[in-house]
C-alpha cells in the first residue's frame, strides 16, 4: 500500500473515473495497474483562482478493510459496585466524559437540567413560534447541549488536547456520515445530530450509565473539602466519587452558586457582536471566483479575522446554507445563533462577527463585570425588539453609514425581525470595531459589503465570560477536591470537538486518582 498527496479539481475528485485517472498519472502507473484506492483526507482550497481539493490517497488499500476502528466499550454493563462519576450536563463535554468513563470501568451518572433530545425540540419550536422561553429546555439547554443545534461543526485547533479522531469515530459509530473522518472542516448537520445524540444515550445506558433528565443541580455536596455529589432542585442527593461540571457557557446559575459559597471564580475575556447574513449565492461567487454554482462544489464557507486597535474581530460559527435562531435562555433576553442542516440548502449564509471584550472594556473589576456587560447588551436588544424575542436588524450598508435602514432584506431568521439602529444600540467600541472589521473583510472578500447583507443582534454567547479555575495537572478545582470543571461552561473549550476532548481528559484524570 502506498500513500500519496495530490491536488485535483472538484470535478476530478467527484467523478470516480477521473479520480482514478488522475491518481494513476500522479503515481506514474497505468490505470489498470493501479488497484483499489481510498481517499483518507480532503481539504477544499478556495484561496487560488483555481479551486482545488488537497487529497491524501491510499493506493492498494484493501477495499474490504474497515477504514474505521470502532470505539471499544465493555461487552456487558458495568458491575454494580463500579465507581460512580456524576456528570452535570449532557452536552459534548458531558457525553464524551461519560463514554470515556465507561471505557475506564466507571459508571457515569448524567444529571441534565433539560429534556431528552426527542422532547427538547417541542420547546425549541414553541420558542420560535410563541416566543416562550423554557429556561431549562431551549437552543442551549437540554440533551446534546448547544452543539446539537449549531450545525455540528467538527473543526478545532485544540489538537494538543487529545485525539480528534477518537471523537470523530464515536460520532460515526452512532450514525454520522463516515466522510467526517476525511474533511478538514467536517460537519454533521443539526437534522442528523439529534438522532446521533439519542444513540449515544442508548449506548451509555446499555453499558451501565444512568441519566437524570429535568434535573437542575442547585448545590454541591461537600465534606472535608471534597465534593461527594450534587443536590438537585428536587432536593434529592446524587452521590459519587467525583463530579464533572460540564454545564455549558450559558448556565449562569452555576456561577452564582460558586459566588454564594465563596468558591474561586475568574473573569474571562469573551467576544460579542452580530450575525451577518448574505445570500448564499453571493458567498459562492466570491469564494469560488465567479462560479456561483457547481454540482461539484458545496455551499461556500469563509473564515475571517482582523485586528482593530486592541480588539480582535473575527467570524464565528459560520453556517453555509443556514438559518439564524433565537438562542435566549431566559425571559428578557435577545440572543441569536446560527445553524444549518446536513444538506446546507438554505438560500442564506450567516456567520457570527464578534469583537473581543476584555476587562478594560467594561465597568467594574469584579469577577462578574464581563457577565454583567453581556447581560446588559442582551436585555437592551430585547427591549429594542419590542420587549419580545424579535431580532433587531439593520442592513450592513446602513450600519456602516450609521443610519437607520429604510427597508430590511429577506432573512432566514426563525422568528420576527424588527428594524433597529444597531449602530446606536451596541456599545460604541463594538460598533467602531465592527465597522472597521467589515471594511477589512471586504478587502479580503470583495463583495462582502453589499446592500443584500443584513446584521441581526446580538451574538453574545460565543463563550463564557466567567472561568471556573482548575489545577493544570489534576484538573480539579483548587478548593474542591473531586470537582472537575469541564468544557465551555468552565472556560476550557470552544466548540463540540474541543469540549468532547476536555470531557475525555477529565474522565481520565478521575481514573488516575481512583
Amino acid at each position: 500500500m502506498k500513500t500519496m498527496n495530490l491536488d485535483l479539481s472538484p470535478e476530478q475528485y467527484h467523478e470516480p473515473q477521473q479520480l482514478r485517472q488522475a491518481v494513476a498519472k500522479a503515481a506514474g502507473v497505468a490505470e489498470g495497474a493501479l488497484g483499489p484506492l481510498r481517499v483518507t483526507r480532503r481539504t477544499l482550497d478556495c484561496r487560488r483562482r483555481q479551486v482545488v481539493y488537497h487529497l491524501t490517497v491510499e493506493i492498494g488499500a484493501d477495499p474490504a478493510r474497515e477504514p474505521l476502528a470502532s470505539p471499544l466499550l465493555p461487552p456487558s454493563p458495568l458491575p454494580p459496585d463500579s465507581p460512580r462519576v456524576i456528570i452535570v450536563g449532557a452536552g459534548p463535554a458531558g457525553l464524551f466524559a461519560a463514554l470515556r468513563c465507561l471505557e475506564l470501568g466507571m459508571k457515569p451518572v448524567i444529571v441534565e437540567r433539560g429534556k431528552p433530545v426527542e422532547q427538547r425540540k417541542y420547546d425549541i419550536a414553541r420558542l420560535s413560534r410563541e416566543q416562550v422561553v423554557n429556561p431549562d429546555s431551549n437552543w442551549c439547554f437540554g440533551e446534546g447541549g448547544a452543539g446539537t443545534y449549531s450545525d455540528g461543526k467538527l473543526y478545532t485547533r485544540s489538537t494538543k488536547r487529545g485525539d480528534v479522531g477518537t471523537v470523530l469515530r464515536w460520532f460515526v459509530a452512532h450514525g454520522a456520515d463516515p466522510d467526517i473522518m476525511l474533511d478538514a472542516h467536517a460537519h454533521i448537520g443539526t437534522d442528523r445530530l439529534s438522532g446521533i445524540i439519542a444513540n449515544m444515550r442508548h449506548t451509555i445506558e446499555d453499558h451501565g450509565g444512568e441519566y437524570h433528565f429535568n434535573t437542575r443541580v442547585e448545590d454541591l455536596i461537600v465534606s472535608d473539602g471534597r465534593v461527594r455529589g450534587v443536590i438537585t432542585r428536587q432536593a434529592s442527593r446524587i452521590e459519587g466519587t467525583a463530579v464533572i461540571l460540564a454545564t455549558g457557557h450559558s448556565a449562569r446559575d452555576i456561577y452564582t452558586l460558586f459566588h454564594r459559597h465563596g468558591w474561586l471564580l475568574e473573569a474571562k475575556p469573551f467576544a460579542l457582536g452580530v450575525r451577518v447574513e448574505h445570500p448564499q449565492q453571493l458567498i459562492n461567487e466570491i469564494q469560488y471566483h465567479g462560479k456561483g454554482y457547481s454540482k461539484y462544489l458545496p455551499p461556500a464557507a469563509y473564515s475571517l479575522t482582523t485586528q482593530v486597535g486592541t480588539h480582535g474581530v473575527f467570524s464565528f460559527c459560520m453556517c453555509p446554507g443556514g438559518v439564524i435562531v433565537p438562542a435566549a435562555t431566559a425571559a428578557g433576553q435577545q440572543v441569536v445563533n446560527g445553524m444549518s442542516n446536513s444538506r446546507r440548502n438554505s438560500p442564506h449564509a450567516n456567520s457570527g462577527i464578534a469583537v473581543t471584550v476584555g476587562p478594560d472594556d467594561v465597568e467594574g473589576d469584579d469577577v462578574f463585570a464581563l457577565l454583567r456587560f453581556q447581560k446588559a447588551v442582551e436585555e437592551r436588544m430585547f427591549h429594542a425588539g419590542g420587549d419580545a424575542i424579535n431580532a433587531p436588524a439593520q442592513r450592513l450598508v446602513d450600519f456602516l453609514q450609521r443610519r437607520p435602514s429604510s427597508r430590511l432584506n429577506p432573512t432566514g431568521y426563525m422568528g420576527q425581525v424588527v428594524d433597529a439602529p444597531l449602530h446606536e444600540l451596541l456599545p460604541p467600541f463594538i460598533v467602531g470595531s465592527l465597522i472597521q472589521g467589515f471594511k477589512d473583510f471586504d478587502r479580503k472578500m470583495r463583495g462582502f459589503i453589499t446592500e443584500d447583507a443584513t446584521l441581526l443582534a446580538v451574538e453574545s454567547r460565543t463563550s463564557s465570560p466567567v472561568r471556573i479555575p482548575r489545577d493544570k495537572e489534576t484538573l480539579q478545582h483548587p478548593q474542591l477536591q473531586g470537582l472537575y470543571p469541564c468544557g465551555e461552561g468552565a472556560g476550557y473549550a470552544g466548540g463540540i470537538v474541543s469540549s468532547a476532548l476536555d470531557g475525555i481528559r477529565c474522565a481520565e484524570a478521575i481514573s488516575l486518582r481512583r
